[in-house]
């Protein structure tokens, strides 16, 4: 089996959970029940370099937010499933409408309702403070907590191992 560090040059596709992974978990109760939550710019600045660079990005989330939406599309981020209850269903229709092999996917997650499409792939990933039985199944615990650069942290790895990342002279 190959080791993490060997799996980041197959790896096309990213998929994240929300909260606790692009966020810390903690939102903003706004009138009107919208919640507010806040994302890190070095996160967003990896995730459009993954996208230029040609690298499809997913999220799948409890979560639903019109302002979420917004920002996700903003962000150019191809593949949002949103207001999931059962996180099988939408990563399997996300498999299937991209005929996509389990090697090519990292997944980064950090709480009980990502185990199960986590424990399918090959390449799990997780924030610093995602619960006990996630870091269990990673190959790779960030140093960076979640809403603190954890996804910039996975994708910069990933683009660096296949020479893609920013280049100086």
């Amino acid at each position: 089996m190959k080791n993490y560090k060997e799996m980041l040059g197959g790896i096309r596709f990213f998929v994240f959970d929300i909260d606790g992974v692009f966020t810390n978990g903690s939102v903003t109760l706004l009138p009107g029940g919208e919640m507010l939550r806040q994302f890190n710019v070095r996160d967003a600045f990896a995730i459009q370099l993954a996208i230029e660079k040609g690298f499809q990005i997913a999220v799948i989330t409890g979560a639903k937010s019109d302002l979420l939406q917004e920002k996700l599309n903003a962000l150019g981020i191809q593949h949002v499933y949103m207001n999931v209850r059962d996180k099988r269903e939408a990563f399997d229709k996300f498999l299937r409408t991209h005929n996509i092999p389990l090697s090519e996917i990292l997944i980064m997650g950090d709480d009980i309702p990502d185990f199960e499409i986590m424990k399918r792939c090959d390449l799990r990933t997780c924030p610093a403070d995602a619960a006990s039985e996630i870091k269990a199944m990673c190959q790779y615990i960030s140093l960076k907590k979640g809403g603190e650069g954890c996804v910039r942290d996975v994708i910069e790895q990933v683009l660096k191992a296949q020479d893609k990342w920013v280049q100086f002279s």
